[in-house]
């Protein structure tokens, strides 16, 4: 039992001291993003199924697997990060006067022995192993979706199919939820390739294309926008113009003056998202005419003969 507690912990003495930054490519402060594209970048280069016969791409698989399995988790990071802080401060094994303090004696740090939750337990909270074969988790998959403007607004649940890899194409349900925006990116837990040797399945990250609307727009996630043309006369003498809405249509009542490029703000006729209803923001466009009637000439040419005051005089310093 002795020799079997000696060999299990020299072997996660490697496991420790081996720099699974090195391994996937990256700095130490890398972000987690960064770290999963230098994952899924290895793993599709050294995946077995893509190097049929080659044992050093097999091996090169599970090394690159096992340190994403530890960096691709923030509480594993975290946990093999302040193990190896502790190998660098020199536990492990160096010399405290006459003392060499080894890297088994770190058990007695954190109170030794298994039952008390110390260094052990935090090794073996790093790895999982398995009939003496490192289990592998398995790769993150990538896809698109696309989703009309409603189905963005309330959620929808949709099928996807996928070509993976690792185990061919198939098909996926998932779940789209309320509110999402175009270009976002949503992470499905467990419905990447599957793990080997027993590890873990791998992720699905889906990227949202939103399918745009013939009138609306969107600002956030539930307030919508809306360019409402009316007429110069409308906008110099001000009245009441109707505006569509998701869920019908309402009055706006347009001040006299108002300039073209006015935002309005409607509460409440927005997108309805998780029991949340947003705005409806108006901007108004002063639509000039193209054609106009000999009649309708004549009364322009007499109203801009009556203005006396040039909208430009600002520019001269008046």
């Amino acid at each position: 039992m002795p020799n079997q507690t000696r060999t299990e912990t020299m072997s996660q003495r490697e496991w420790v001291e081996k720099d699974y930054y090195a391994v996937l490519g990256v700095q130490a402060g890398a972000s987690q993003s960064d770290i999963r594209k230098a994952y899924r970048k290895l793993a599709q280069k050294y995946h077995p199924d893509a190097n049929q016969g080659d044992a050093s791409a097999e091996e090169r698989f599970k090394e690159v697997s096992q340190a994403y399995d530890v960096l691709g988790d923030a509480k594993k990071r975290k946990e093999y990060d302040q193990m190896r802080e502790m190998l660098r401060s020199g536990f492990g094994r160096f010399t405290s006067g006459t003392q060499d303090v080894r890297f088994e004696d770190l058990g007695d740090l954190f109170g030794g022995g298994r039952a008390s939750g110390g260094i052990e337990d935090l090794l073996s909270n790093l790895f999982t192993r398995g009939s003496g074969r490192t289990a592998m988790r398995g790769m993150d998959l990538d896809t698109d979706a696309s989703i009309s403007f409603e189905d963005a607004l309330h959620g929808k649940e949709i099928s996807l199919n996928l070509n993976d890899p690792s185990s061919g194409p198939r098909n996926v349900r998932i779940r789209i939820p309320p509110g999402v925006t175009d270009g976002s990116r949503i992470r499905i837990r467990g419905k990447g390739s599957p793990g080997q040797g027993g590890g873990p399945a791998g992720d699905l990250f889906v990227r949202v294309r939103v399918e745009k609307h013939p009138i609306f727009g969107r600002k956030g996630q539930s307030d919508l926008t809306l360019t409402l043309p009316i007429t110069f006369a409308e906008a110099a003498l001000g009245g009441e113009v109707e505006a569509p809405t998701l869920r019908g249509s309402v009055k706006l009542k347009i001040p006299p003056g108002t300039p073209s490029g006015k935002t309005f703000r409607v509460r409440g006729q927005g997108a309805e998202v998780k029991g949340t209803k947003g705005d409806l923001l108006v901007t108004v466009d002063v639509a000039v005419p193209t054609r106009l009637s000999k009649e309708s000439r004549a009364l322009l040419e007499k109203f801009a003969k009556s203005q006396d005051e040039s909208p430009r005089k600002h520019l001269k310093g008046e």
